[in-house]
C-alpha cells in the first residue's frame, strides 16, 4: 500500500506522537519580568511601585486602570488583587552605574541597555536582572537583595533605618511557592485591617446610642396665695417660739 505516485509512508508519517512542548525562553522571560511593567507591558519607568505579590508596575498605570477599571481590559487580571494605590508600595531603587541607558541618536531613534540590569542591591552590588533573588521592605520601600538581607542581619533597613518585622519582606518576582505565601499572608493582612475597621466603626456607634442622663428639672415653690401665705408665716413663727424642755 502506498501514497499517490508510488511512494511508500514512512512509520512517523503514520502514527502521530505527542506534540512537542514549545520551550520559553527564560532569558527573555526574565527580561520581561524584571524591565516591563506587568500592567501595561510598557518599560518600567520611575515612579516604579509593587504589588503585595511581588510584581513591578508603572505607577502611572496602576492609577489609570484603577481609574477605569473596565472588565474588557485584557491584562486586568494582573492587578485584580490591587483595590487602591495603598495596595502598592513605590520602590525605591539604586541606580546601576554600568547601566548605560538609553542610547539613540539626533533622529529620535533608541533602545534601552537591557543586557544589563539599570538597577543594583545597594549592600552586596549584585545586579537586579532576576539571577539572583530581590526583595522590598513594605513599610519603607526599600529594594535589596535577599542575600543581603540573609547575610546582614538586622531588624532595621539598611539604607533608611525603618524598622521592619518579617511580614514585610516582600519577594520580587518570586515562585509560585512565595506567591502563593505572599497572598496567603496578604490575604491575613487585608482580614485583620477589615476586623479592626469593624470593631472601631462597632465601638463608635455603640457610645453614639447610649443615652445621655436627663437633667432633672429645678422643682420650682409653690406661689402661694397672700391670705395662704400670711397663715403659713404665723404658723412658722409659732413653731419657731416654742421651745423643747427636757
Amino acid at each position: 500500500m502506498g501514497c499517490d505516485g508510488g511512494t511508500i509512508p514512512k512509520r512517523h508519517e503514520l502514527v502521530k506522537g505527542p506534540k512537542k512542548v514549545e520551550k520559553v525562553d527564560k532569558d527573555a522571560e526574565l527580561v520581561a519580568q524584571w524591565n516591563y511593567c506587568t500592567l501595561s507591558q510598557e518599560i518600567l519607568r520611575r515612579p516604579i511601585v509593587a504589588c503585595e505579590l511581588g510584581r513591578l508596575y508603572n505607577k502611572d498605570a496602576v492609577i489609570e486602570f484603577l481609574l477605569d477599571k473596565s472588565s474588557e481590559k485584557a491584562l486586568g487580571k494582573a492587578a485584580s488583587h490591587i483595590k487602591s494605590i495603598k495596595n502598592v508600595t513605590e520602590l525605591r531603587l539604586s541606580d546601576n552605574p554600568a547601566w548605560e541607558g538609553d542610547k539613540g541618536n539626533t533622529k529620535g531613534d533608541k533602545h534601552d541597555d537591557l543586557q544589563r540590569a539599570r538597577f543594583i542591591c545597594p549592600v552586596v552590588g549584585l545586579e537586579m536582572n532576576g539571577r539572583h533573588r530581590f526583595c522590598f521592605l513594605r513599610c519603607c520601600g526599600c529594594v535589596f537583595s535577599e542575600r543581603a538581607l540573609r547575610e546582614i542581619k538586622a531588624e532595621v533597613c539598611h539604607t533608611c533605618g525603618a524598622a521592619f518585622q518579617e511580614d514585610d519582606v516582600i519577594v520580587l518576582n518570586g515562585t509560585k511557592e512565595d506567591v502563593a505565601m505572599l497572598k496567603s499572608r496578604m490575604e491575613e493582612r487585608r482580614l485583620k485591617a477589615k476586623l479592626g475597621k469593624n470593631l472601631q466603626g462597632h465601638q463608635k456607634l455603640r457610645q453614639g446610642s447610649l443615652k445621655k442622663p436627663a437633667l432633672i428639672p429645678e422643682r420650682r415653690r409653690p406661689t402661694l396665695l397672700p391670705k395662704v401665705q400670711q397663715q403659713t408665716e404665723a404658723l412658722l413663727e409659732k413653731s419657731g417660739s416654742l421651745r423643747v424642755e427636757p
